[in-house]
């Protein structure tokens, strides 16, 4: 690469880093929700994948810790 291709590679690096961490830390982005989720479909999808293994039934859980089952992710921000 030219020394004009990679200035412009890392100015639109820096830039999309910027966006992710700017959301990442914003107050309606809902992060710790996210990860949550993401662990709670983990391990459901674990439990899936175990129970011809183990015999045991699983029942996937689609309620997490802290939602109120209305739809929306929270308001009044």
């Amino acid at each position: 690469m030219n020394t004009l291709t990679e200035a412009a590679v890392t100015i639109a690096t820096a830039i999309v880093g910027l966006a992710i961490v700017a959301i990442l830390v914003s107050r309606k982005s809902q992060t710790p929700a996210v990860i949550q989720a993401s662990g709670s479909a983990f391990g459901n999808a674990l439990g899936v994948a175990e129970s011809p293994v183990t015999g045991s039934p699983y029942h996937v859980d689609l309620t997490y810790p802290g939602s109120d089952l209305t739809g929306s992710f929270g308001g009044g921000y």
